[in-house]
């Protein structure tokens, strides 16, 4: 790994000699040790010392420093740039009891070994000194890193019963890291999902968010239901869960699904699930109801209104595009035209394939994307509602027919001009209502 042109890292490094000069221990702990082990470029680092929390601001100074959880032990020491970021230092320290299920009562400093015992996975709990260039492990994170296996540090269902989201956490860890999640890990995580609900939407949510836009979406979502918190965060999928065709065409569409981005992936996961839903309601309104059942799940788990509108774009226009070759310039332009077009392909292509169908749908509009340009994809509206106006048309609910039908005359190459568009309005509006 080239480390020579990274500032993070330099920092990084830079607020452990520091420490070290100043007569204190001080390693790299947690993630960026077990990613710096594997060969990856760590997002952050963190740094863990004996130093208390007042040591480590005299020792940077009060205005590089922020006191952001110092009851907790922990000091956030600000780099000398932007790049460089800012290294959370935190004291070693043994937690008291987790009355919450997510944060413990009360801190004790301690020592290296002992911080290691409360950490969540034994390939986060190894410690790292980057001017020696020594691993310090006190719970065999190294062997099980080296071996794949995502094991709870000590007694797996103390780990999970501090923090319950280590159980969603585990998955995660098991499926981006491809690792095998160990038995005794697995089964406390079984025994204990109904405890989930502990854990706040927005935990639950961050932790799906980065299993559904990871390339191992499929087994993250495969081990949820192994290990049965599927169930619990998401029973909506429990039907199509039972209906092993239909399941087995949501895990090959997670599969098939290249760098989505959230609302993709959960357009593509739910997607059966409002099918279902669909057919269960039956009748006019089967569809709007289907899509609302979908939105508020995305509500109860308190996604972004943007992520819940992007994914219910995606699913309401799911069939928008079916036979593609057979629609009009104006059918397809209507869709192909806004922002979400290329990911509504996108969905498109997984679920024919995922059903062992060609895509040709998806490789239809693909070409049509790419030899249509901007301005006929998209062209501007030849009149508005002002124009009949000023013609002497009388507004009311008859106007956006006859807009709607010049403009797919206009998107459909029948007209180009004002006068053209004109005429066919004064023509539409002569008409009986449809």
């Amino acid at each position: 790994m080239n480390t020579s042109s990274d500032p993070q890292r330099e920092f990084a490094e830079a607020v452990v000699a520091q420490l070290k000069a100043a007569g204190f221990t001080a390693l790299w702990a947690g993630g960026c040790v077990r990613d710096h082990l594997l060969g990856k470029t760590p997002k952050d680092f963190d740094v863990a010392t004996n130093a208390r929390p007042e040591q480590v601001r005299s020792v940077f100074g009060n205005r590089r420093t922020l006191a952001v959880g110092e009851a907790f032990g922990v000091i956030v020491v600000l780099g000398p740039n932007k790049a460089a970021g800012q290294i959370e230092v935190a004291t070693f320290r043994s937690d008291g009891a987790y009355i919450d299920g997510r944060r413990p009562e009360s801190v004790a400093f301690s020592t290296p070994e002992i911080d290691a015992q409360r950490r969540d996975f034994t390939i986060n709990g190894m410690f790292y000194d980057p001017l020696e260039r020594r691993v310090l492990d006190y719970v065999g994170g190294e062997k099980d890193l080296a071996a794949g296996v995502i094991r709870a540090i000590g007694v797996p269902q103390a780990r999970m019963a501090e923090d319950k989201l280590r159980m969603l956490r585990a998955v995660r860890f098991a499926a981006t890291f491809d690792f095998k999640l160990d038995d005794d890990t697995a089964r406390a995580v079984r025994e204990m999902a109904e405890q989930i609900h502990v854990v706040s939407a927005e935990r639950i949510a961050q932790e799906l968010r980065r299993m559904l836009v990871h390339s191992h979406r499929h087994r993250a979502i495969e081990l949820c239901l192994s290990v049965a918190l599927l169930p619990q965060i998401l029973p909506e999928l429990m039907p199509v869960v039972e209906s092993p065709d239909a399941w087995h065409q949501v895990l090959a569409k997670l599969r098939l699904l290249q760098a989505p981005t959230f609302p993709l992936a959960w357009a593509a996961l739910l997607e059966c699930t409002m099918e279902k839903i669909s057919q269960s309601h039956g009748g006019d309104r089967a569809e709007v109801s289907a899509l609302q059942a979908i939105e508020a799940i995305g509500r109860r788990l308190k996604f972004s209104n943007k992520e819940i509108e992007d994914a219910a774009w995606l699913l309401k226009h799911r069939r928008a595009l079916d036979n593609a070759s057979g629609k009009t310039h104006a059918q397809l332009k209507r869709v192909l035209a806004e922002p979400l077009a290329q990911e509504l392909i996108s969905l498109i292509r997984v679920r024919d394939l995922a059903a062992g169908r060609s895509p040709a749908d998806a490789l239809f509009c693909d070409d049509f994307l790419t030899s249509t340009s901007m301005e006929l994809l998209n062209p501007q509206p030849l009149i508005n509602g002002n124009d009949l106006q000023k013609a002497g048309l009388k507004p009311g609910p008859r106007f956006k027919e006859i807009l709607d039908e010049v403009r797919d005359a206009q998107l459909n190459g029948e007209i180009d001009s004002f006068v053209a568009a004109l005429e066919l309005a004064q023509r539409v509006s002569f008409r009986e209502p449809h």
